[in-house]
This record gives structure tokens, C-alpha cells and sequence, in this order.
């Protein structure tokens, strides 16, 4: 081990420069991106005067923008290499992100929020890319890993600073915020361009594959729907558990804040683990298969908290937090391998569309799901996404070993 590594290690940084030049550009970009979540919805209420039911059309429709968005940033990413597509979508961003300030009416925001969110999915499919072009196979996972533990802090860390602007409650606070996160992309653009160009797409002509095979790829469409069924566990965290804690249970109000810190927690400390056994599409199949069955298990926790006394239902919740959350960190785990050792390496950016679609879709659909089965049919309708979570993760396993049989058979569609 050189004396370089052991003082990154002793610093908790990466050893792999690449990757420590990575982190520091996703969390640029999330300490921003936390800042403005935090914000957005007092934001577009308070100051623009939008109503809620406004900004929940606004946000639904986006979505679906973002889901379009997907597949054609990753056939722009196969054609025109990931780096590049990368900066280019970044500084779009940057731009769509100041445009909010000028928001005045619904029309406006309808245009701007649609434009930016299917920019910014489109990015996480390029980005996506981007580690499959720069990173070593035999490393791509665990350094996603850490990564995503990165971007827990980032994100921790904007919503904090949030907090000033949330206290102020003025527009010029807001309008800081907004055009912070602005800078935070152009800041990221920038800090791309430090970033190699590896990988065929950034040195050379466009793949012999035909984008559209991600598309007719049936096998692995399969895997990604399983997988965006199993990505309806953040619509549990983020909207579940607050309307249950709120609506159905005694537990004090702080638990919500709690379940968010202890599930950060979780991220950060055990996802770089969680890849250590996911070695290939076998083992990354029955990762997701035990996640699929944490996550499970979370839920019917989350309907047992229902008419216990404050204490119990509080240390009961914390439970489903904490079996969510080491459901998350292996689901993820299982998931970034599939998406990459299944796809056809001709066409990577396309296979990152068609797999970023199904995790965008199921974030666009999945606080509607929660909120018309487990928060509208008390501890019984928990039953349902319990079931989906059990059914899809088990589900994962033959779906992988078929789409591994048309691999090795050369039977997948690049027309």
C-alpha cells in the first residue's frame, strides 16, 4: 500500500483518485440539490403563490418528463461519448435551475419544472454512463457504493444549510438558495472536465449496436421492472412513514425527522458494504431477493406500529426504519450490477435509459401507491406493497438467470 493510499484511507477519502475526483463533484452537486428540495415547496407556495394542488400537477407531470427523458439521454450519451453529453446537459441544468426565480405563474412554472426535471433525469442516465466509461469493472459497483454514501452527505448537508433560508422566510433568501444550486451545476461542469474520457463512446465512432436494443431487450426489461418495483421503497420512507407516524399512530411527530437522519445513517455507514458479496448477476439477483424480503418485513413492522402507545410505536417505527434501510443499501447494491453486467457493453447509455426509466417511473408513481393502499386502508393495506416487495425481490433470480440465457446465447435484439 503507497503512503498516498494510506493517507487517503486515513482521511476516509477513496484511495482511487478517479473516484475521490468523482466525489467531490457529486457532492458539489448534492450539497446544492439539498438546498433546493428543501426549499422548493415553501418556495413555489409561499412566495410564488402557487397552490398545492399546483405544484402536485406540476411535479406529476414532470415526471413524467423525466421517464421520456431517460432513454434518449442514454442513445445521446452512446453517440456523442458520456463526458460530453454530461457537461452539456450539466450547464442546461445550471440554466434551468436560475430560471426559477423567474417563476410568476403556473404556466411558467409548468414549463420550467417539466424542462428541468426531465434535464436532470436525463443526466442521472448520462452520469450512469459516465461510471461505466471511467470506472474498472471489477470496482464500478463498490465505488458506486461509495458514491451514493457521498451523495447521503451532500444531501445532509444542503438540507442543513436549508435551514437559514427556511428561518428567514424571505423571497431573497429563497432566490440565494435557487441560484446557489445554479452555481453548484456550472461549479460541476467545470470540474468535468478534469474527468478522462474513458470508455469507446468518448474516443470513438458510434457503437455497431443499435440503441433500440435496450428497448426489444425483454429479459432485461423484466429485471428493470422488478428493480423499479422494488425502488417503491422510497416512496414508503419519504411519504409513507410521515403520513402513517401523522395520521395512524401515537408516535411523537420528531419520529419522522428521526427515521430521515437514522436511514441517512444507514447509507452512508453500510452501502460500501452491502456490495462486498455482489460479484456478479447470480449473487446480485439474491441480494435483491433478501432486500425484497427487509423491505417486506419493514412494512408489516410499519402496520404493527398501529394503536401501540407512544413509546412502543416509536421504537417499533424505528425498527421498520432500520429493516428499510438494510433493504435499501442492498437493493441498490444488487441493482447497479445488474444494470450494468446485463446490458450489452456495445450500448451501455441505452441499457442506463431503460433502467433509470423504471426507477424514475416508480418515483413518480409510488407516493400515489402508498397513499391509496397502506395510508388508505390503515395497518390492512400495507399487505400490498409488502407483497410487491416480497414478490418482485424473489422474483429477481429467474428473471436474471433468463436474461443471462440470452446473453450467452447471442439471442438479445440490437435492431
Amino acid at each position: 500500500m503507497t503512503t498516498a493510499t494510506r493517507a487517503a484511507r486515513t482521511r476516509m477519502l477513496h484511495p482511487d483518485p478517479l473516484v475521490r475526483r468523482l466525489s467531490w463533484i457529486l457532492l458539489v452537486n448534492t450539497v446544492g440539490t439539498g438546498l433546493f428540495i428543501t426549499v422548493s415547496a415553501l418556495y413555489f407556495t409561499r412566495i410564488v403563490g402557487l397552490g398545492v394542488g399546483q405544484v402536485g400537477l406540476g411535479l406529476t407531470l414532470a415526471g413524467i418528463c423525466g421517464v421520456a427523458a431517460s432513454v434518449p439521454a442514454g442513445r445521446a450519451a452512446d453517440r456523442w461519448g458520456s463526458r460530453r453529453v454530461l457537461i452539456v446537459l450539466t450547464v442546461v441544468e445550471a440554466a434551468g435551475m436560475a430560471s426559477y426565480t423567474l417563476v410568476r405563474s403556473f404556466a411558467v412554472f409548468l414549463v420550467v419544472v417539466c424542462a428541468e426535471t426531465a434535464v436532470d433525469r436525463g443526466s442521472a442516465v448520462v452520469r450512469n454512463t459516465l461510471y461505466a466509461d471511467v470506472l474498472p469493472k471489477e470496482t464500478r459497483v463498490a465505488g458506486r457504493a461509495y458514491l451514493r454514501a457521498v451523495t447521503n452527505v451532500g444531501l445532509g448537508v444542503g438540507a442543513a444549510l436549508a435551514a437559514v433560508a427556511l428561518q428567514l422566510d424571505t423571497r431573497t433568501a429563497y432566490v440565494v438558495v435557487i441560484l446557489t444550486n445554479a452555481a453548484s451545476f456550472a461549479i460541476v461542469a467545470a470540474m468535468l472536465l478534469r474527468i478522462p474520457a474513458g470508455g469507446m463512446r468518448d474516443t470513438a465512432a458510434p457503437p455497431v449496436a443499435r440503441p433500440r436494443g435496450a428497448v426489444r431487450d425483454l429479459p432485461f426489461f423484466v429485471v428493470t421492472v422488478l428493480n423499479a418495483l422494488l425502488g417503491l421503497q422510497f416512496a414508503v420512507l419519504n411519504v409513507g412513514i410521515p403520513l402513517w407516524v401523522a395520521r395512524e399512530t401515537s408516535a411523537p411527530r420528531a419520529v419522522i425527522a428521526a427515521s430521515m437522519i437514522l436511514n441517512t445513517v444507514l447509507v452512508v455507514a453500510l452501502q460500501v458494504r452491502a456490495t462486498r458479496g455482489v460479484l456478479d448477476p447470480g449473487s446480485a439477483a439474491r441480494t435483491c431477493r433478501t432486500a425484497g424480503l427487509l423491505l417486506a418485513a419493514a412494512c408489516l413492522v410499519i402496520a404493527v406500529s398501529h394503536g401501540l402507545s407512544p413509546v412502543a410505536a416509536t421504537l417499533v417505527l424505528m425498527t421498520a426504519v432500520l429493516l428499510q434501510g438494510l433493504g435499501e443499501v442492498l437493493s441498490q447494491a444488487g441493482g447497479w450490477l445488474l444494470s450494468y453486467e446485463l446490458a450489452d457493453p456495445r450500448a451501455t447509455g441505452a441499457y442506463q435509459g431503460v433502467f433509470n426509466a423504471g426507477m424514475s417511473a416508480a418515483m413518480m408513481v409510488g407516493p400515489a401507491l402508498i397513499t391509496s393502499t397502506a395510508i388508505g386502508h390503515g395497518p390492512a393495506g400495507w399487505a400490498i406493497p409488502t407483497a410487491l416487495f416480497a414478490v418482485s425481490g424473489a422474483a429477481m433470480l429467474p428473471a436474471v438467470r433468463w436474461a443471462e440465457r440470452r446473453r450467452a446465447a447471442g439471442t438479445i435484439s440490437t435492431g
